[in-house]
Order: structure tokens, then sequence, then C-alpha cells
């Protein structure tokens, strides 16, 4: 039988980092990416496989009507307490992201991170998308990138059975492009992020961490993490960081 990602993967995962404070967000790319088309407030937004929801919450606090959709109960209790904890307006919904309960064109954006990787068909899920987003309106798919040293351990672990997820793929700049396309979205542009700190620090800390010690989330280290920063940041829109980010994501728009 074909290793799959399942509801029983996400209540384990999201059980045991109920404490999201101390799990890597994805950094404000998501809200980053969505605002550069222009503000959000009044406008109805939703997030497709939730998590944690910051994004979410993010887009919430600039003013848009927020709706998060998992089918975790653990991933939407742990939204719950992060928005009540702000004083955030968000909309919980329970339901399956191939079958959600919104009518045609409910949503101005709609979009989601680390979950289209977990679908070895991915066009029920992004016609879905389409369906429940308004014409004119965004869809924004986030991904890991194929060409990481993420994707050769992600794939090993999955081979023996060890990765937390169950099964999950990975994309390159333009088979995320053609997927979109593919379900009746224009993309409008890419982008990729870069993983902040290094995989390797990531996976010291978390040995570091199953054996009792704690190391920080993100540190700092005097000159080289403003180095790296203002490097990011020269470099972010250029095409060939697509080929070195840790994650990619299309902008797409409904026609």
């Amino acid at each position: 039988m074909a290793r799959q990602s399942t509801l029983g993967h996400w209540e384990a995962y999201w059980r045991s980092h109920a404490r999201v404070e101390d799990t890597y967000s994805t950094g404000d790319r998501l809200v980053r990416e969505i605002l550069a088309d222009g503000e959000v407030r009044g406008a109805a937004v939703l997030e497709v496989g939730a998590g944690s929801g910051r994004d979410l919450i993010g887009l919430a606090r600039a003013g848009a009507i927020g709706v998060v959709l998992d089918y975790s109960p653990a991933s939407l209790g742990i939204v719950q307490r992060l928005a009540r904890e702000q004083n955030v307006p968000v909309h919980l919904v329970r339901a399956d992201a191939l079958a959600m309960p919104f009518r045609e064109g409910a949503f101005r954006v709609v979009f989601h991170q680390g979950l289209l990787e977990h679908f070895r068909d991915p066009q029920p899920l992004l016609r879905e998308n389409a369906r429940v987003t308004a014409r004119g309106g965004r869809v924004v798919v986030d991904v890991p990138q194929t060409f990481h040293l993420y994707t050769l351990l992600k794939q090993s672990l999955i081979a023996i059975n060890r990765w937390f997820a169950g099964w999950e793929t990975q994309f390159t700049a333009a088979q995320l492009e053609r997927v979109c396309a593919a379900a009746g979205l224009r993309p409008r542009r890419t982008y990729g992020d870069w993983m902040v700190p290094g995989l390797a620090y990531r996976a010291f800390r978390e040995v570091f961490k199953r054996a009792g010690l704690q190391l920080p989330l993100d540190p700092q280290v005097p000159v080289l993490t403003p180095l790296g920063r203002a490097f990011r940041r020269a470099v972010r829109g250029q095409r060939w960081t697509l080929y070195v980010s840790h994650v990619i994501g299309t902008v797409a728009e409904k026609p």
C-alpha cells in the first residue's frame, strides 16, 4: 500500500507541537506575498489546511475577514487559542479540503502552505481552491522546492517510514506553475524563500530538544545574521533563487 499523509499524522504532530511559539513559522512570507497585491481590509480570506493559523491571523489583524479550514481538531484548537490570545476574530471550519462547505467565488484570497505536497494528485485540491475563489481573486500555493537538501532528507525518512507527515512530494517552480494553470488558474508570479536558520541548525536543535536541552529558535549571530538578511532582501524576486530556495510559492489569479 502506498504511503500517505493521514489525519492521524497531523493530530499527532499538532498535539506534540501545541506550543507553537517553539515551532518554526513561515516568517510571514505568505502575509507579505498576499499584501503585495493590495490591502485585504474587508476581504474574505481563506487559509486551507491552516496548521497553527499564524498567517491567517496576521491577515485578519490587517483587516481581512479570516476563515481557517482544517480537518484536524488539534490544529483548529491551536488556531482558536492563538486568535483568542491576540484578540483577533477568526472563523474556524472543520471540513475536507476537497469538498469545502463554501459557495462558488466566496473568497478574494485562498491560500495554503505545506498542504499541496501531501496530495498525490494536486488537481482536485487546486480545482476546489479555484471554485471558492472570486473571479479576479488570488490563490497562493506554497510548497517545498525540489532542489534542496531538505528533499533528500525527507525522501530518505519517507522510505523508512519515519517521516512525521507520512508522505509528501516537492515541486520545481515550473511544475508548480503548470499544476496551477491546469486547474484553470493564471500564474502571476512565483516567489522563493530560504530556510532560516538552516537545516543543519534545525536538525541539531531537534536532537538537543529530545535530550532535554533547549536551543534558541532563531539564534542571532552578530554581523552574520544582518548580512544574511540583507542578502536575502537583495536577491528576492530573482528567478534563479527559485532553484535554491527551501520553499516556493505561486500567486495565481482566477480569470
